[in-house]
């Protein structure tokens, strides 16, 4: 099985890395997990340009018939449970393997979310793309703890 998130920039805060590391260190006994860092638009570009240029760097990362999952402010908002429920069904129907999206600083390019078989959000909260990555790494490792049964803290 496999988690590939793809990402505008990169994490240079320790603290941040250290968790992500932890959390793909836990993950390793379900999955194999997989950053795929692109780079980010700079500030002094139109939003527009930002999100195509980000947006076709993005793009050319995701193969056909992949399933996609897009973390989007207006998607659906899921409990542990339900992630876990999903995380399971698309393993199935995606030949074990999603490629999760997490926008830069200025969201998603509208093509990225076209794309997406799912779009998911982490509640009415703004959270940086750093951010995004330790928490949407915890959900998935809480996800595949409770498909198998297994304790984890509630």
């Amino acid at each position: 099985m496999k988690i590939r998130i793809i990402a505008p920039g990169k994490i240079k805060e320790k603290w941040l890395v250290g968790g992500i590391d932890e959390y793909r260190k836990r993950l390793s006994k379900y999955c194999t997990t997989e950053i795929i860092e692109v780079a980010d638009s700079p500030d002094s570009l139109p939003v527009d340009a930002a999100l195509a240029k980000e947006g076709d760097l993005i793009l050319s990362k995701i193969k056909d018939g992949e399933i996609v999952w897009v973390m989007d402010l207006h998607g659906k908002l899921f409990s542990s449970e339900e992630i876990s429920k999903i995380l399971t069904d698309d393993m199935e129907r995606g030949g074990a393997s999603i490629t999760v999206v997490i926008g830069g600083s200025n969201g998603l390019d509208p093509r990225i979310v076209k794309r997406a078989d799912r779009r998911i959000c982490f509640g009415n909260i703004t959270l940086t793309h750093q951010m995004t990555r330790l928490i949407l790494l915890e959900q998935i490792y809480r996800g595949f703890k409770i498909s198998g049964g297994e304790k984890y803290h509630k």
